[in-house]
């Protein structure tokens, strides 16, 4: 029911209206079931009414009066929960008609306390403060009608009409303390409407306080296992590029010894072994590799002569490889020189995948404001190879490279260009000697 509370009035005083128990204040509703509680009560108000309006030593017109008064005072508080409003109007209608008409009080108007009692608990912020500006206006309008009319058929139900006779003659003391009393029997009920309403809105807000709470630690928690789901994917996508990278080129090491054992002579036992043993050395320096990636939670640092241990063990795999250093050396930071590391890796083994053997591979390594990797072949004419141009090409570890070099503020560029002695492939990657490229 924490959603049926409603908002104030436009205007009024910031008073929340807490939800009806038990069903809505729906004026329209056709559950006549919600309504059995009012119209009991109702019932039990115009039966009290009536009864003390036939008993009443009153004339039959005066006796038709009371009646109404009866009937008004039931259908007040019949109303006082649904619809409090309504009923406030109600009293003040039967009131102001019995001080026009001159009709005696009844004990049952009594039951005017359950419609102060409605008003502040279900009604909206403009009937609260309406009911509670006219509980001492009512309080003064009894005594009003008492001066001037007596207890009248009070006094009669009560069998004493010597009262009637002893009421003009109080003081003005008695009369402010009936005033007194009136607001205190109509004040009280009123009170605890208003206690109720305000202990409704205050589990209201607790509720709202509690799922809000509630909502930020659900926030909390996706946005964790967001980062966390970022985090594997990012470390999944780390592993696959480094096992590529390590069998990839371990893989073309091994082919190109192989193949170069191809063109040993039969007779030459003692180079064979030597090749042979090369591939075994490359592979189990690739499992090693392998090993140490699946491994290793974080990336492993590589020193700075392990571009150089590539470029030997391409050369002990058989090709030439033609090397230049320009400048001085820096040492790097750890995810700068692994980045280094891989992308040289996979620079050199699309050299030996793709380039021709009879050709060298010319790497250069120039030290400046940042470390420039060069890495030049030609490439074998193939009914595979990527058609020659002037601009980057694509592929899994072009890309792999590329998303290596851009994590760390780095760059790749890649030319394929024709030239006398065949088509010239050139791969370039610039590295930031600082992390993020500063």
């Amino acid at each position: 029911m924490l959603e049926d509370a409603r908002r104030p009035a436009s205007g009024g005083p910031a008073i929340a209206r807490p939800p009806q128990s038990p069903a809505p204040g729906d004026a329209t509703t056709t559950d006549w079931r919600a309504w059995a509680p009012d119209l009991g009560a109702a019932a039990v108000v115009a039966f009290l009414g009536l009864y003390e309006a036939a008993t009443a030593w009153v004339l039959p017109p005066s006796r038709i009066e009371l009646v109404f008064v009866a009937v008004g005072t039931a259908a007040a508080v019949g109303l006082s929960r649904r619809l409090p409003a309504a009923a406030l109007g109600l009293v003040w209608a039967v009131c102001g008609l019995q001080l026009l008409l001159g009709i005696d009080l009844m004990l049952v108007q009594l039951a005017i306390a359950a419609v102060a009692f409605g008003t502040a608990r279900w009604g909206s912020a403009a009937t609260v403060w309406l009911s509670a500006v006219s509980i001492p206006v009512a309080a003064m309008l009894v005594s009003v009608i008492v001066n001037s009319r007596g207890l009248g058929g009070l006094a009669e139900l009560a069998g004493n009409r010597s009262l009637l006779d002893a009421v003009r003659d109080l003081s003005m003391t008695w009369q402010l303390t009936a005033v007194v009393m009136g607001m205190a029997t109509l004040g009280a009920p009123w009170l605890i409407g208003l206690a109720l309403r305000y202990g409704d809105r205050a589990r209201t807000s607790m509720a709202s306080q509690e799922a809000a709470e509630e909502d930020a630690a659900r926030a909390v928690r996706e946005t964790e296992q967001a980062r966390e789901i970022a985090r594997l994917r990012e470390e999944q996508a780390r592993l696959a590029n480094d096992v590529h990278d390590v069998v990839g080129h371990s893989l073309a090491v091994i082919l190109a010894q192989a193949e170069s054992a191809q063109y040993l002579d039969d007779t030459d036992a003692k180079a064979l072994k030597d090749t042979m043993a090369k591939i075994a050395t490359s592979a189990r320096t690739s499992l090693r590799d392998v090993r140490q990636v699946l491994a290793d939670t974080k990336q492993p640092a590589t020193q700075q002569a392990g571009l150089h241990t590539l470029i030997d063990g391409i050369r002990a795999s058989g090709h030439e490889v033609v090397s230049a250093e320009i400048g001085t050396p820096r040492p790097l930071p750890p995810e700068l020189d692994v980045v280094a590391f891989r992308v040289l890796q996979e620079m050199l083994t699309n050299a030996i995948k793709h380039g021709r053997r009879d050709s060298p591979v010319h790497v250069e390594l120039h030290w400046e404001g940042e470390l420039r990797i060069e890495v030049r072949n030609i490439v074998a004419t193939s009914p595979f190879a990527p058609s020659p141009g002037a601009s980057a090409g694509g592929g899994a570890g072009l890309d792999g490279m590329r998303r290596r070099l851009e994590s760390v503020g780095g760059r790749l560029d890649v030319r394929r260009r024709d030239e006398q002695g065949g088509t010239t492939f050139t791969a370039t990657a610039w590295v930031p000697v600082r992390a993020g490229g500063a």
